[in-house]
């Protein structure tokens, strides 16, 4: 199995334990308490620099989730492993 046949293998197996853990009605009620919590939905500005910085690191979370809810495979894969376009070609 190649390096990249192994990464992909990886990042599926990742995929499904988010979707597994996020998923249902339990999996709802966290998201949306994430969302608030990370400020998902709104600026992560601050004029105190190291406030700034705590917000974006919890958005940071939240869109990596998200990545692994909302994408498909092959989209996470580009996403985690951009090389792979210049193995493929």
């Amino acid at each position: 199995m190649s390096v990249l046949e192994r990464a992909r293998n990886f990042l599926s197996g990742r995929q499904r334990a988010y979707k597994l853990t996020f998923g249902g009605v339990a999996g709802d009620t966290v998201l949306q308490d994430l969302a608030q919590f990370c400020r998902a939905h709104e600026s992560c500005f601050h004029p105190d620099a190291r406030a700034s910085a705590l917000m974006e690191g919890r958005r940071e979370v939240w869109l990596r989730i998200k990545e692994h809810l909302d994408l498909t495979e092959e989209q996470l894969t580009e996403l985690h492993i951009p090389q792979q376009r210049k193995i493929q070609k």
